[in-house]
């Protein structure tokens, strides 16, 4: 057999990982086809099918299968080695890739805007998005979420400050119906449902002189991005609930009107998060370290 090389064997389990060529040409940053030609000829090479094709999905075959089993440890095993030896470099240098809710996208950014500025060899690679990820096994450095969302057996480091929840409708929508006091008071069929990331639906938490109080929201609009509720609610559609910051500059220009604002009390901020590492590069100790100081 040729000699496949590193690249090769990652395209496979780019594509095993996301059943997508065309996803994981992204992640690889390479072209779909350059992805294509290259897990093409790691098959001539060993003589057998990795992946099944048609025209809209990908899949691997039982040899395929034993295949990315087999590698797996091998290649992690090799990453591992090689970070081992970046972390040797006294300057920073190479990729860090963070995976963040948007909202903890938001307030990651400037920290990594100073940190590029810091460290000119490093890049920075986010994804926002609202389901959480194995960071681990998508090939993340850190991740970034609510600090109630952290799994159990990360590293765990604060960052920012404590959010708040604010509860808010349109001046419209208050013409023609009547302002809640407490929380007894919403009209559940109005408030816009949340969809959390693992599909469940979101319950409105209220908190008030030590009394929680937890309301099933049942309008007949489910959302799980924050956006696109923002702009229902400022159409009048119904009563959202949002991280404060979403709906702050509405709230400051009078586009919203906030809501039992003494039953939302501060929230966990965001953590940043990372499994443990024996020999972390320079580029994610120091990134580490910028944070820390943040924090100060």
């Amino acid at each position: 057999m040729t000699n496949t090389g590193l690249r090769s064997l990652k395209a496979v389990l780019a594509v095993a990982r996301h059943g997508s060529f065309r996803v994981a040409a992204r992640e690889l940053e390479m072209s779909t086809s350059a992805l294509s030609h290259a897990v093409g000829r790691l098959e001539s090479d060993l003589g057998v099918r990795l992946f099944n094709r048609t025209t809209r999905s990908v899949s691997l075959t039982d040899a395929g299968r034993e295949f990315v089993e087999a590698i797996t440890p091998a290649l992690s095993e090799i990453g591992a080695a090689l970070e081992s030896a970046r972390s040797q470099r006294e300057t920073p240098a190479g990729v860090l890739r963070i995976n963040a809710s948007v909202q903890g996208g938001r307030a990651l950014a400037p920290l990594v805007v100073e940190f590029l500025g810091r460290y000119p060899e490093m890049q920075v690679d986010v994804v926002t998005e609202g389901r959480l990820v194995d960071i681990v096994a998508e090939g993340f450095d850190l991740g970034l979420r609510s600090a109630d969302l952290v799994p159990r057996d990360m590293i765990a480091l604060p960052i920012g400050v404590p959010q708040r929840h604010a509860v808010v409708a349109s001046p419209e929508w208050l013409t023609h119906n009547a302002t809640p006091r407490s929380p007894a008071d919403l009209p559940v069929d109005a408030c816009i449902r949340v969809r959390l990331p693992d599909g469940a639906l979101y319950r409105w938490q209220f908190e008030k002189n030590g009394d929680v109080v937890l309301i099933d929201a049942r309008g007949r609009l489910t959302i799980d991005e924050p956006a696109i509720a923002r702009s229902a609610v400022l159409a009048g559609t119904g009563i959202g609930y949002f991280i404060e910051q979403d709906v702050a500059a509405d709230l400051a220009e009078g586009r919203l009107i906030r809501l039992l604002e003494d039953w939302t009390p501060q929230r966990p901020g965001f953590s940043l998060y990372y499994p443990g590492r024996r020999n972390p590069s320079a580029g994610f100790s120091a990134f580490l370290d910028l944070v820390r100081r943040g924090n100060r």
